[in-house]
């Protein structure tokens, strides 16, 4: 069975700092690329961030450019997103997300195979 687990989600005052993780089973980690997807109160989803299947390649929206950090540890089959400089319009749910081939880094979410459950952010003083 595929389970993607977030975790680390909370509630941040503006400007501070937040680490996600995604513990990842069922399936081969290694060989997918995964992404971070976020979803605000009443919008859709909103891509943030992808990373290849090796780690050595990542990408991000221009939102969070700058701030956030996506890295992987295949040893653990654990994703993370480190998040800095923190803003309200950054609160949302935030789920990670899986696809096959591994070396493809799209920006769509529905180009992603497997998702978690979400781990909620809220960015407030």
């Amino acid at each position: 069975e595929v389970q993607l687990v977030e975790s680390g989600g909370g509630l941040v005052q503006p400007g501070g700092s937040l680490r996600l993780s995604c513990a990842a089973s069922g399936f081969t980690f290694s060989s997918y690329a995964m992404s971070w997807v976020r979803q605000a109160p009443g919008k859709g989803l909103e891509w943030v961030s992808a990373i290849n299947s090796g780690g050595g390649s990542t990408s991000y929206a221009d939102s969070v450019k700058g701030r956030f950090t996506i890295s992987r540890d295949n040893a653990k089959n654990t994703l993370y997103l480190q998040m800095n400089s923190l803003r309200p319009d950054d609160t949302a749910v935030y789920y990670c997300a899986a696809r096959f081939p591994g070396h493809e880094l799209p920006s769509r979410p529905d180009e992603y195979t497997y998702w978690g459950q979400g781990t909620q952010v809220t960015v407030s003083s």
